[in-house]
């Protein structure tokens, strides 16, 4: 099976307008996170650092406000707003969470290369072995918000491991164990036939696999099947599907933006 189908599952997408006439000012640091770029914190620092054009000039000033019809660049890049495009993809294990890898290794973008012409990114990171559920999107106040760690995101696994967790040590995980990087804890675990499934609320990088590594052995299978109330729901591993409006407007909810109007194609 060739790359560019293997991914493929849906062919219509519900697409969030952007809404603005071509008159209406929009804020710098806006108007660079909607054309699906970077946060407006990342766009305030592209600006600060004079890594950004509008209409052949560099911008520094914060508070500067554009049009549809002003040409912004930000490092040589000409951008333009786009409408938004939030994809869920059960990502397969031996799979780069990047836009690319120069080592030729697959990446989670050639598993939705048919899904959209726009430019989408990974809303954080599985390492290169943890599968299951990851959100891509060209929104970039959401995907900020949802990664920051002050908004407290639910996420759930299922966890395999070389052996088997005592259950005075899973008591202890709920109680909370003290890591290099400070104290970590889980909201919720459960026991399965094959590991324990557990709930988090943080995004440290490799938290869960460093929580087992705290009782002297290591995860052997991990798969994410839980995100922000998003579930891998009829989605096979390795496929992918397009946000409902309502699952977006929930997201959006959860992390304090305002709801956004969908056209259906």
């Amino acid at each position: 099976m060739s790359r560019s189908r293997r991914g493929k599952q849906q062919k219509s997408s519900s697409q969030a307008k952007q809404g603005y006439d071509k008159d209406e000012k929009i804020r710098l640091n806006k108007y660079i996170a909607h054309c699906g770029f970077c946060s407006r914190r990342d766009a305030d620092t592209y600006i600060s650092e004079g890594k950004v054009k509008v209409n052949g000039e560099i911008v520094t000033a914060m508070g500067v406000k554009v049009q549809r019809t002003d040409r912004v660049e930000v490092e040589g890049q000409t951008l333009s707003l786009e409408k938004f495009e939030y994809i869920l993809l059960n990502k397969p294990k031996d799979t780069i969470t990047t836009t690319d890898d120069p080592r030729g290794r697959d990446t989670v973008m050639d598993k939705i290369e048919d899904a959209t012409g726009k430019r989408v990114y990974p809303v954080g990171r599985l390492d290169r072995h943890t599968m299951g559920l990851l959100i891509l999107t060209n929104d970039g106040d959401l995907a900020h918000r949802l990664m920051h760690p002050s908004y407290e995101v639910r996420k759930t696994y299922e966890v395999e491991t070389k052996r088997s967790l005592r259950d005075d040590e899973l008591q202890k995980l709920l109680q909370g164990i003290e890591l290099e990087d400070g104290n970590a804890s889980v909201h919720k675990l459960s026991r399965t036939p094959e590991g324990f499934i557990l709930t988090i609320f943080e995004g440290r990088n490799r938290l869960v696999r460093r929580m087992v590594e705290y009782f002297g052995t290591e995860v052997t299978k991990l798969k994410r099947v839980e995100y922000a109330g998003l579930t891998l729901n009829n989605v096979k591993m390795g496929r992918w599907r397009y946000l409902r409006e309502n699952e977006v407007n929930a997201l959006r909810k959860l992390v304090k933006l305002d709801p956004l109007e969908f056209e259906k194609n």
